[in-house]
Parts: structure tokens; C-alpha cells; sequence
């Protein structure tokens, strides 16, 4: 007998690399918690990892994601009784338990970047987060627009018999009535990551949203957003919860000077309604910083009074960070493929764009973790391509390794060029659409007597914390 079949060294597959980057990400998970019935063929893990397959999966429909999905993970985890065999199996249980195994995997993820981040875990000695909506269409169905269609649509009012509509009309009516989903979402600034989100029709509040995620957030965490998010319910709310916030306003925010109510220098304002006064609710005392992003003012409002803790400058540049969300969502949309979802029932949509954001989530904190330990710049990272080497291994999982071939060599290669890019605002020129109107000054006033009069009957009933 020959010696060369004890030799010859054993062969290696793609599933390895592909199991080797899931028990990695959810590995560490804690999933004593979560208790399926006895007969059920399913492990809490082997969900989860089943339904992050899924959603990287490129078939065309969820049905072909399934099989896929299934295929992989019975050949990674070789069960003693075989997994549902219908996608109406797997979506039922999903859509029962997707809910705590996302808080859960969300929960893992946040300790890895911390732990294996460590250096893009805060800028300027800051853990600053991005906050953000988006819209995700979804199929026309009756299942769609009964749940997610706007309010005034399902309220069921009759609507008043008119002319017969002209065609541009007709197709604005029926854009407008397109059943979407909304998705606010937390955003690390510094690893370009998702941290949390929450999902609604397509006129849910965002500002309650943001309010409803504040608890998910580190202790003096700083929240960068755009104008859309001032409200002195909302900034009253992010101040006691003990964050900070930085926010975009423009005309449409009164403050004032001078009102007395805490030690003031150049720049310190108070958001101060006459709603909330005549409430006998406190003045907001906030920081105005004005910057210029290269075509017209930009005002800013923070609840970090001290320079020596963040300077004009690290502020200005702190929002500007804040637009890397904006890219998060065209990777959602566009790289992902997410911008309209194949779901045609409104409980699987949701199921859906929850393992989707977990999905990219997990890729590219898993090839971020991957640059860091090769001392790569994270900020490089390719969504495109990491997101075609996971999908090169679904495909292949079943071939064997070739050599300088694995996941970890092709996700150091995930980079973006680095070639300057030229200004391409001009091309497709002229666009139908116009510009919006530049954003004004806020409406700055000085308090009156009777304002600072009431301010200082304020002063003695709330605690000097309110007022710094």
C-alpha cells in the first residue's frame, strides 16, 4: 500500500471559512435565554445563523434565499433531524423569535466593536453616534398598504369624486400612496456601523424613535443630527438621560440671550418656547457654533457648554462625520439591493429589513475587525466587495480551498481605490429637480424682562444640573 494517502493532507472546503467567520460573530452570543419547543428541529444559533445567510444570499426571491440558506447550514451544522423544508416554515419561526434574536445579536456586536475597535471607538475623546431616517419601498400588496400605507389611507376616509386625473397626476397619486417602511437609525461615527434602529410605517415619528433609543446608548454618548430633530421635548429628553447632542438648526428655531439662568459666555443660548415657559418647564441651555461647509453657514446647537471639552473646530468636524450615515443607508439600498423589499406579506417585511441591517451589520464589522488586526485602515473598507466575497463563498461553499484564496485574504483586499475622486455635481446636467433653499440663521432674541423675571422665579425650584 502506498504511503502517499497517509501523507496527502486533508482537504479543506469553503464551509470552513463560512462557519469559521458565523461562530465568530455569533459565537459569544447568549442564547440560554431563548427556549424553542422540544420538537422543534432548529437551535437558537442555527437560526440565527440561517436567517444572516439568508439575507446574503443574491437570489432573486426569498423562497430561493431559503434553500440556499438551508443547503449551507445543514451542511455547516449537520443536524440530527433535517430543518423545515418550506420557506413558510422558517419565515413563521422567524417571525416569532426575530425579535429577540436581533436584540441579542445586536448586544454581541456592540462588545466586539468595542473590544476589537478600540482605536476607532471614540473621535476626539467622544463616542458619537449619527442619527437618521430612511424609506424602504415595499411591493404594492393589500397585506402592504393595509399596515404600512400613510394613516390618512387607512383610516378609511372616503375620498371626493373629482375630474378624471391627467397621466403626470395619475403617477403622482400612486407614488405617493406606495406602501414604504420607515427606518430610524443609531449610527457609529467612528466604525461606520450600526448600533440600533427601529422600524414603522412610512409616517412614523423619527424624533420618538430617537427618544425610544436613547436608553441603548453608553453613558455621555454625543448624538449628531440634522434639523429634522429639534424639538425642546426631544433635546430636554436627550439632556436628562445623561447624553449629549449636537443638532443642525435654521430659521425655524427661536433662542435666546441674556436670559441669566446659568453662567454665560459668547456663545451659550436657551431653547426656551413660550409653550414650555407658560408649563413652568426649564429653559435648555445649549451652545451655538457657526461653520461654514464651503457654500453657506452652517449653525449648530450642543449641550457640551466647555471648549475645553470640545472646541468649535472638533464640532464642526464631529458633524461633519455625521454625514457617513447617509452612506450607510446607500449601501443599505443600492450595494445591498434593500431599497425595495421582495417581501410581499407586511410581517415578513419587517423580519426582512431586520436580518438585512443585521446581515451588512455583521459582514462588515467581521472585515473590519480583519483590517485592524493587519494594521489596515478600517475607513478604507469596500462594501461592494466584502459583500462579494461573502457571496463568492455561498456560492462555493461546497468547493475546495484553493490556496491564498480564503475569506480573511480576500477581505484584506476589500479596499476602496485610492484614487482622488473628481467633483461630479455637474454631470447629467441640467437636473429637474431643484436645489433646496439655503438654510437661514436660527432666530436669536434677546430675553425680555418678564422672560428673565420667570426664569428666576425657574432658578429656585429645578437643580443647578438643569442649568449646566
Amino acid at each position: 500500500m502506498s504511503h502517499q494517502d497517509k501523507d496527502r493532507r486533508q482537504v479543506r472546503y469553503n464551509a470552513e471559512q463560512l462557519g469559521q467567520a458565523l461562530q465568530w460573530l455569533l459565537g459569544q452570543v447568549a442564547w440560554g435565554s431563548i427556549q424553542f419547543r422540544e420538537d422543534c428541529t432548529w437551535l437558537p444559533l442555527q437560526l440565527a445563523a440561517t436567517a444572516l445567510v439568508w439575507a446574503w444570499s443574491d437570489e432573486l426571491t426569498l423562497g430561493e434565499r431559503f434553500f440556499t440558506a438551508r443547503r449551507i447550514a445543514e451542511h455547516l451544522y449537520q443536524p440530527q433531524r433535517e430543518f423545515a423544508t418550506t420557506p413558510q416554515a422558517f419565515l413563521k419561526l422567524l417571525r416569532r423569535w426575530t425579535a429577540r434574536l436581533v436584540v441579542l445579536v445586536q448586544a454581541c456586536f456592540r462588545q466586539r466593536m468595542q473590544a476589537a475597535l478600540a482605536a476607532q471607538w471614540r473621535l476626539h475623546g467622544w463616542i458619537v453616534f449619527g442619527v437618521d431616517g430612511s424609506r424602504v419601498d415595499l411591493p404594492r400588496t393589500r397585506s402592504h398598504e393595509a399596515a404600512y400605507a400613510p394613516s390618512t389611507r387607512r383610516a378609511g376616509k372616503k375620498k371626493r369624486r373629482s375630474r378624471r386625473k391627467r397621466p403626470c397626476e395619475a403617477a403622482h397619486t400612486k407614488k405617493a400612496h406606495t406602501p414604504q417602511l420607515w427606518l430610524t437609525m443609531l449610527w457609529h461615527a467612528g466604525t461606520g456601523l450600526p448600533w440600533s434602529w427601529r422600524i414603522g410605517a412610512t409616517d412614523s415619528s423619527e424624533r420618538e424613535h430617537w427618544v425610544e433609543m436613547l436608553p441603548e446608548l453608553p453613558e455621555n454618548a454625543l448624538v449628531a443630527a440634522d434639523a429634522g430633530y429639534v424639538g425642546y421635548e426631544y433635546v430636554r429628553a436627550v439632556m436628562a438621560s445623561g447624553r449629549h447632542l449636537l443638532l443642525r438648526v435654521g430659521s425655524h428655531v427661536r433662542l435666546l440671550r441674556k436670559l441669566g439662568w446659568a453662567k454665560e459666555s459668547a456663545g451659550t443660548v436657551y431653547l426656551w418656547p413660550d409653550a414650555a415657559a407658560q408649563k413652568d418647564q426649564p429653559p435648555l441651555v445649549l451652545r451655538l457654533v457657526v461653520g461654514h461647509n464651503g457654500k453657506h453657514p452652517v449653525y449648530l446647537l450642543t449641550s457640551v457648554l466647555s471648549t475645553s471639552c470640545l472646541t468649535d473646530r472638533q464640532l464642526i468636524d464631529l458633524y461633519r462625520q455625521r454625514w457617513g450615515i447617509e452612506l450607510f443607508f446607500r449601501h443599505l439600498k443600492q450595494t445591498f439591493q434593500r431599497r425595495k423589499l421582495r417581501s410581499t406579506s407586511a410581517d415578513n417585511a419587517r423580519v426582512e429589513l431586520e436580518w438585512s441591517l443585521v446581515g451588512l451589520w455583521g459582514m462588515a464589522l467581521y472585515a473590519q475587525v480583519e483590517l485592524t488586526a493587519h494594521r489596515i485602515d478600517p475607513a478604507r473598507l469596500s462594501t461592494a466587495c466584502v459583500l462579494r466575497a461573502f457571496r463568492r463563498l455561498l456560492r462555493d461553499y461546497r468547493h475546495p480551498l484553493q490556496r491564498g484564496q480564503t475569506l480573511r485574504i480576500h477581505l484584506r483586499r476589500a479596499l476602496r481605490d485610492a484614487y482622488p475622486r473628481k467633483n461630479k455635481s455637474s454631470r447629467n446636467y441640467p437636473r429637474k429637480k431643484r436645489p433646496d433653499p439655503q438654510p437661514g440663521p436660527p432666530e436669536i432674541y434677546r430675553a425680555t424682562p418678564d422672560q428673565i423675571t420667570r426664569a428666576r422665579t425657574l432658578r429656585t425650584i429645578f437643580p443647578k444640573r438643569l442649568a449646566a
